[in-house]
């Protein structure tokens, strides 16, 4: 599933050719996604002008012009593509946006598990998706204190905590696992007894790692792409993630029987790390 960094990659990517522009034409071709498309989604939309595309946690949030929001998650397999309005429809095309300019910006998903919906401004942090969500990585709420006081108590390992979307806002399995290499933390460690120092470092090496991720354009795994149809290449630096039975990077120099990164399951879910350097 798209995380965080590649929903940031692609909001990015849309800004140049959707923000400020009028939709000339909504089209979909089909009546739902995960979930019914809301009545008349394309009639709401059509003649309207996106004024901000903004992003919170995994969801990108198109403002219009009279006050709507599109609500947009790309699921497990979706992602936008930036084509011209006289190309070809591929197959999964499912909802196609054409602006004032010409351009033709589609939702492309396989499996159809992203969503998209409409609501207001003003009921925008009351949606269902969105108002149990914790405070954004990158941004000023998340810190040491904030974290330190969502995990006081918790029973359940660090990283089944991180993944809860109530602890944090926007990170998934691959960016935990890499997060929590780099601050020297096992995933086995209960939630509740992360000290306040390791705490410090794991907010550092979660802004670092996204920010990373948001540099290389996102991790290119299964079917994502840029909205320009590029990949992105944070895979490539991947620490821990996927590398199950390779020496970790800190010690490849001066390998150990106990420094070989290796996998766990963790609530249905792949964990990846060195059980020499996380404690």
């Amino acid at each position: 599933m798209p995380e965080l960094p590649e929903v940031e990659t692609t909001r990015r990517g849309l800004l140049p050719v959707l923000e400020g522009r009028q939709l000339r034409a909504v089209d979909n071709h089909v009546p739902a996604l995960r979930f019914p498309l809301p009545k008349n989604f394309a009639a709401r939309l059509q003649g309207r002008r996106i004024v901000r595309i903004g992003r919170r946690a995994k969801f990108m949030l198109l403002e219009t012009d009279d006050d709507q929001v599109l609500i947009i998650h790309l699921g497990m397999s979706g992602h936008m593509r930036i084509t011209t309005p006289d190309a070809p429809l591929q197959k999964h095309d499912h909802v196609v946006f054409t602006t004032d300019r010409k351009v033709s910006v589609r939702f492309n998903d396989t499996r159809r598990f992203g969503l998209m919906d409409l609501t207001t401004a003003a009921a925008l942090d009351d949606h269902a998706m969105l108002r149990d969500l914790g405070p954004e990585p990158l941004g000023n709420q998340f810190n040491a204190t904030a974290l330190a006081a969502a995990l006081a108590g918790r029973r359940s390992p660090i990283k089944a905590a991180l993944l809860d979307q109530k602890t944090v806002a926007g990170l998934g399995n691959i960016y935990v696992c890499e997060a929590l290499y780099w601050s020297e933390i096992s995933p086995r460690r209960l939630a509740a007894n992360v000290g306040a120092p390791r705490i410090e470092s794991l907010v550092t090496a979660i802004r670092r790692v996204l920010d990373d991720a948001i540099a290389a354009g996102g991790s290119s795994l299964r079917d994502f792409r840029h909205a320009d149809g590029e990949l992105g290449y944070f895979q490539k630096q991947f620490a821990v993630y996927g590398r199950a039975g390779e020496a970790c990077p800190r010690c490849a120099a001066m390998p150990a029987a106990d420094c070989t990164i290796r996998r766990i399951v963790q609530s249905g879910r792949s964990t990846f790390y060195c059980p020499r350097h996380q404690r």
